[in-house]
């Protein structure tokens, strides 16, 4: 019986990857955007647009520039730099509230310096957008998914006007005798316009979710987010003192810096009034669209403080040196710090 012959087998070739023709294209896209010089341009127009905003809010507001400004002149110059100082722990507080607000830890220096960009991205869009959409660039800059970037602004905007309310309570716990209030507290025929506002906006919502299909889904995925996130932050101690401490920071520092422009002055209102002034001034009308709350929270202050016993010239003044102290000195530096984040791609 003969054998059969062996054939020899010769050995597999190796398997050579083939890309997906999808990604292939994908990557050429991506490419050639990084080679076409209007990419180029677009950045350099982004690092020039916060100070071009900025020139003309200036030039508009020239006129209360100048008088506020002239006003501080005669101030006291130790008490402005008390002010001053208060107003740099305004952003460090919001920097604190920041990281508060997400699980993953932010490089310390860079989302300071993010939120000093953010104050002045702030003063030229109504509402807070400047300020959340260069928080939200440089958390998703830093690899943090868009839904829970989201979700951390969405936390952090419910937890400011909570800390808010609770300083407010403790400061009328901590003085119930010697805050003039009487005549600033909200009477049955305001309160109920406003409750049924806040009732008509949850019933707006609803409505909006039961019969606009395409929105149900990602609002109820990002309310889920939004959920799962705050709930893991509460199980964390530090991130629930830096949330919390630093919402309540920001509104305390805030109403330290008028009480400071107003002792500046020689404001015949005690602190602990002048900071529930202010503290009460915002919360009712912070929520009106405007930039950095300037002009309803201005007039809501000058009305406040009026009430409180303070001459009238004297009041506008303090507000005004308040301005100047919060927003129109930090304002160029605020926009080079923004022009220069987005020169560097962190924003």
């Amino acid at each position: 019986m003969s054998s059969l012959p062996v054939v020899p087998i010769a050995p597999p070739a190796p398997m050579v990857p083939v890309p997906l023709q999808g990604a292939a294209d994908c990557s050429s896209q991506v490419s050639r955007f990084r080679r076409f010089p209007g990419a180029r341009h677009a950045r350099r127009v982004l690092c020039l647009l916060p100070l071009l905003l900025i020139g003309v809010w200036a030039a508009d507001n020239w006129r209360v520039l100048h008088d506020g400004a002239r006003r501080l002149t005669t101030a006291d110059p130790g008490w402005l730099a008390i002010g001053a100082a208060f107003t740099l722990l305004c952003w460090v507080s919001a920097a604190f509230a920041r990281q508060g607000a997400i699980p993953e830890r932010l490089p310390p220096g860079l989302l300071l310096a993010s939120q000093f960009a953010a104050g002045a991205a702030n003063n030229v869009l109504p509402a807070g957008l400047g300020a959340h959409a260069v928080t939200l660039r440089f958390l998703t800059g830093r690899g943090i998914p868009l839904a829970r970037a989201t979700a951390s602004l969405a936390l952090y905007s419910l937890v400011k006007p909570v800390a808010k309310l609770l300083v407010i309570l403790v400061l009328l716990a901590t003085f119930p005798t010697s805050l003039g209030t009487a005549d600033l507290l909200p009477d049955e025929g305001t309160l109920l316009p406003v409750a049924g506002a806040v009732a008509g906006v949850g019933v707006a919502v609803t409505l909006v979710l039961a019969l606009v299909r395409p929105l149900r889904r990602p609002l109820i995925d990002g309310l889920r987010t939004a959920l799962t996130d705050a709930r893991l932050l509460h199980t964390r101690p530090a991130r629930v003192v830096a949330l919390w401490g630093g919402a309540a920071g920001f509104s305390l520092c805030q109403a330290a810096v008028l009480a400071c422009v107003g002792a500046s002055l020689g404001l015949p209102v005690p602190w602990p009034d002048v900071l529930f002034a202010y503290l009460a001034a915002s919360a009712a009308v912070g929520a009106v669209p405007a930039p950095a709350g300037i002009g309803p929270v201005d007039a809501a202050l000058v009305f406040t403080l009026a009430a409180m016993g303070a001459p009238l010239p004297l009041a506008a003044a303090t507000v005004v040196g308040f301005r100047v102290l919060t927003v129109w000195l930090p304002l160029l530096p605020g926009a080079l710090v923004l022009s220069a984040l987005v020169r560097a791609k962190v924003l």
